[in-house]
């Protein structure tokens, strides 16, 4: 199998246990978030150990990655050497929360929530899709590269 065809299937792979296990831990029920977020009220801890445990599954990856020459498929791995905050960081993350916090929904489960046939989900990701194509063409008449585009960071070691 060639590359291409094997990172094709490793992030359909992913994608699916990704999509699995949201919809398993019940993380597409925007109350589940809601309830999370919900710290002086009926607090709902469940996000917190979905959390804890893909931290530690990505921090024992992490660690067999670092130890790999190459990774398995692909010539080299893409992974960020950015290490700055800015402006547009702190901007984007406190519009993501509030959106997060107001609708119950990420980009993750959103998607995932399509699935359920969801009509909140189907508002949520045509609206996230919405605002990303407005942040696309603002960024592309500003000469400003997102953050994270390829012309950001050489960052691939």
């Amino acid at each position: 199998m060639k590359h291409g065809a094997l990172e094709q299937v490793i992030a359909l792979v992913s994608g699916i246990a990704f999509g699995v296990g949201l919809a398993v831990s019940g993380m597409t029920r925007p109350q589940k978030v809601i309830g999370f977020l919900d710290v002086t009220g009926d607090w709902d801890a469940s996000l917190l150990f979905v959390m804890m445990s893909a931290v530690a599954v990505h921090f024992l990856a992490y660690r067999l990655v670092e130890r790999r020459r190459a990774p398995i498929c692909g010539e080299s791995f893409r992974i960020s050497s950015r290490r700055d905050v800015d402006r547009k960081l702190l901007f984007g993350a406190a519009v993501f929360g509030v959106g997060w916090g107001l609708g119950g929904y990420c980009p993750g489960p959103g998607v995932v929530s399509l699935g359920a046939g969801a009509a909140s989900a189907l508002v949520f990701v045509a609206t996230m899709l919405l605002g990303m194509f407005v942040t696309a063409k603002l960024e592309a008449a500003t000469n400003q590269p997102r953050r994270g585009a390829p012309a950001d960071d050489a960052g691939a070691s």
